[in-house]
């Protein structure tokens, strides 16, 4: 049985910025109950305006009678009867032959009451010219206004217009919008269930209680879907926009106390708003503060109040229609009402504060674009290079928390060139703690560089920017920062250890990590404390993979879990993911060494965890290393239970992380990835049988060596030409020649140039496993007892080292490869 070795699983630390303290991605499906009551709800649309087109017939043919005595004071007795009789004659066989429901008898009733104050004012009409005395004849008028009065025909025609008009404006938008949901709903499932999400939740109700326009519900359901692909990110977005839109809708009712032209604004901008039409409404607002600019010039100061509305109004749907530009226009334009002059750098300042800080911590991305924007203009208000120093230091350190959000490094290229422009404004002579300060924050943009490098040059020049800024920040000078650029320190050293040979990097990680807690307690600054936990517990990860025992692991278990009391989900959602991550990476080394698979099952929750907040359109690289370190954890349940299915997810989610992780953007992240779909492969090919699985699995590893050379990363080097080894030798256990089986001794003999017995104990027992199986089958097939020997020798030698380091699964897969090799010894003495 062979034992591949073990599987890179990704690292993901927190990297600290300036004075920092450091949903459930599937939406499922609606209920079909909210589409059924949208289709009557629609019906019921339909009858209302059916309904208004019966009662218009009426209310024409009672208005009608309304001009009788102007048709006969106009044209004369007799042809103002004659004209009159027709008129209602044909409104009374219209009515009669259109209207179809009970609203034809009260429609027939009113032409026929019509049809009497016809014939009796035409007839006095008539008596009194025939007779010459037609003085009476406007008091006769008189009469049969009074007599319409007294019929009740007069409010009954008011009461139809005023309710048939506003039964046709309902009908008639409610019909239109329902045939635009239904073209939605049609065409685009993501915004249906938005929409029957919001339905579900009674935010459509509150929406429509407002007065908000359905059609402004669609709207803004189309433009988060297209400004967010994440299912859960989307959907919070829309949630909140609802929100403002119902508070838009809201204020244009009750106004806001400062002015009728205000109010009168608001209630036009709450009109667009609710209709839909966020261009306009923002328009609106841009037009109204114009004309307050004009018209208040002179009473500027009593007015401030007046316009920071109108801004907000307009801020408001900068957000809604996703304008980072010009939200941080009138956040200036809010900050130059409120402030002197002299005072508007440090209040726009605390304004970039105020949207960084939401958006790093409730990972808000538009949050943080307009935080870079407000830093942009910040530059604008800098008075001398102290000022202009701190506005490119503070946009540096935003575009650097963006920038490890997303799969490129634009972001991060730019932050350097701002922390390098800083420097020139910030220097040591001038300001040695500020100096220090952007020191600081320079090396956490080239770390995270380096990082995703295949060299080590940019994690060198971080290593170098770190002890640079503790020249300046003594512990005793500014407790806090030097225990923040330890942190950070030890974060570039951890990652310059893993790539490195031996454990003097990592040792040195682990030392800046306990520095820095003796000045960072849970009490005095609790998320900085849970950060560098976090960190501790990576270092401390690493090093328990190159040890015998697991000491160093259980301790790295024990660092993440105290991480985890105070970076909660609902304080800091990305950094709560982030130690899921990290925690399920130790409990799978764990659960590697151990037999059964309780502490693998117990990684692969914490991942699942992990990735409910990691979503890949949020954080595309940490969705994609947990994908990765999730498909390493269900590999090796795979490897230890019957059937395929876990084995096969695990492909699955390493191919998931491979089209983030590309050789182009993170190429050591690539390699670690092939790596680990090779083994993937190669467990999948051997229980199923299938050479073309195994014949995918070398050349899996073939192309993870592409980067992982001996002199970039020499331990993962190794680590791949083991796995290499595992592949090769499944394929030669099923060929007839030796071709693959001497390719995979060579492969596992250069493995063990670098994973040295002294330094990588537990690396080299694994490989001396895999080997001495090889060299069984070859003996076995060659009838060379000399193969035979020698694989005794290596899986004696691999017992010791499992015995002595409690990896009871390793130990008991080597003794039984032991016996094996004995057994065979004993056979080929025999013949």
């Amino acid at each position: 049985m062979n034992v591949s070795g073990p599987l890179e699983t990704g690292k993901s630390a927190t990297v600290a910025s300036a004075k920092r303290a450091g949903k459930d991605s599937s939406v499922s499906g609606a209920s079909s109950s909210a589409v059924a009551s949208s289709s009557t709800f629609f019906d019921r649309v339909k009858l209302r305006r059916e309904w208004r087109r019966h009662a218009a017939w009426a209310g024409t043919a009672s208005a009608l009678v309304g001009l009788a005595s102007d048709f006969f004071s106009a044209i004369g007795p007799v042809a103002g009867y004659a004209a009159l009789l027709a008129v209602t004659l044909a409104v009374l066989l219209v009515a009669a032959g259109v209207v179809r429901q009970s609203w034809a008898g009260m429609c027939r009733r009113c032409a026929l009451y019509a049809l009497a104050l016809v014939l009796v004012t035409g007839g006095l009409f008539c008596f009194q010219r025939w007779t010459g005395n037609d003085s009476g004849f406007l008091t006769e008028v008189e009469t049969v206004r009074e007599l319409r009065a007294a019929l009740g025909l007069a409010k009954l025609e008011a009461d139809i217009a005023a309710l048939g008009d506003g039964q046709d404006a309902i009908a008639q938008t409610q019909d239109d919008h329902g045939r635009m949901l239904e073209r939605v709903i049609a065409q685009n499932e993501g915004m249906r269930r938005m929409l029957e999400q919001l339905a579900q939740r009674g935010d459509t109700a509150r929406a429509e209680e407002a007065g908000i326009d359905p059609k402004a519900i669609i709207e803004l359901a189309r433009r988060v879907d297209a400004a967010v692909s994440d299912a859960d990110a989307a959907m919070a977005e829309l949630e909140r926009a609802v929100e403002i839109a119902i508070e838009v809708a809201a204020e244009g009712r009750r106004g806001s106390n400062t002015g009728d032209f205000v109010d009168t604004v608001l209630a036009r901008i709450a009109e667009k708003s609710n209709a839909g039409d966020y261009d306009a409404a923002a328009h609106e607002a841009d037009e109204a503060f114009a004309q307050w600019q004009r018209e208040e010039a002179e009473r500027r100061q009593a007015a401030d109040q007046s316009g920071l509305k109108l801004l907000q109004a307009g801020l408001n749907q900068d957000i809604l229609r996703r304008d980072p530009a010009s939200a941080a226009n009138r956040i200036v334009r809010m900050v130059g009402l409120q402030h002197k002059a002299a005072d508007r750098f440090q209040a726009l300042r605390a304004k970039w504060s105020e949207w960084k800080v939401r958006g790093r911590d409730k990972g808000l991305n538009f949050d943080l674009e307009v935080a870079i924007e407000l830093a942009r203009r910040s530059q604008d208000l800098a008075v001398g290079s102290q000022e202009t120093g701190i506005a490119l230091n503070d946009l540096g350190t935003t575009l650097h928390v963006l920038g490890n959000r997303e799969s490129g490094t634009a972001r991060l290229e730019e932050a350097v060139a701002a922390y390098r422009a800083a420097l020139e404004e910030r220097t040591r002579d001038r300001a040695p703690l500020d100096w220090a300060m952007t020191q600081m924050n320079l090396g956490n943009s080239l770390l995270s560089l380096g990082e995703r490098a295949s060299d080590t040059a940019r994690l060198d020049e971080a290593v170098a920017a770190y002890r640079l800024a503790l020249k300046e920040q003594s512990r005793e000078r500014v407790p806090l920062d030097w225990a923040m650029t330890q942190n950070n320190l030890g974060n570039a050293l951890q990652t310059l250890g893993e790539r490195a040979g031996g454990t003097a990097r990592l040792e040195e990680a682990v030392a800046a990590y306990r520095l820095a807690l003796k000045v960072q307690t849970r009490e005095r600054v609790p998320l900085a404390w849970a950060m560098t936990q976090n960190n501790l517990g990576n270092v401390l990860q690493t090093l328990g993979a190159r040890e015998s025992g697991t000491v160093r692991l259980e301790e790295a278990v024990a660092a993440y879990r105290s991480a985890l009391t105070e970076r909660t989900r609902e304080r800091v959602p990305l950094a709560w993911s982030m130690t899921q991550s990290n925690l399920g990476n130790a409990l799978t080394r764990l659960g590697e060494r151990e037999s059964g698979t309780a502490r693998l099952e117990e990684a692969v929750e914490a991942y699942r965890a992990a990735l409910e907040e990691q979503t890949r359109e949020r954080v595309p690289l940490d969705w994609a290393m947990t994908q990765n370190n999730l498909g390493a954890a269900l590999r090796t349940i795979g490897a230890r239970e019957s059937g395929t299915a876990p084995l096969e997810a695990a492909v699955a989610a390493f191919r998931a992380a491979l089209g983030e992780l590309t050789r182009e953007r993170v190429p050591l992240d690539w390699a670690m990835t092939q790596n680990n779909l090779g083994n993937a492969l190669k467990s999948l090919g051997a229980r199923a049988g299938e050479i073309a699985l195994l014949e995918q699995a070398a050349a899996a590893h073939r192309r993870a060596l592409g980067e992982f050379t001996r002199s970039v990363a020499p331990l993962r080097w190794a680590s791949t030409h083991d796995n290499l080894g595992s592949a090769l030798t499944e394929l030669g256990v099923r060929e007839s020649g030796l071709v693959h089986l001497e390719e995979a001794v060579a492969a596992y003999r250069m493995a063990l140039e670098e994973r040295a017995l002294s330094r990588l104990p537990i690396d080299w027992a694994m490989t001396q496993t895999n080997l001495g199986i090889v060299l069984r089958i070859l003996g076995k097939r060659s009838g060379d007892r000399a193969f035979v020997e020698n694989a005794v020798a290596a899986h004696r030698g691999a017992v010791e080292v499992f015995a002595a380091s409690g990896a009871s699964h390793y130990l008991a897969v080597a003794q039984e490869e032991l016996a094996k090799n004995l057994a065979l010894i004993e056979q080929l003495r025999k013949h």
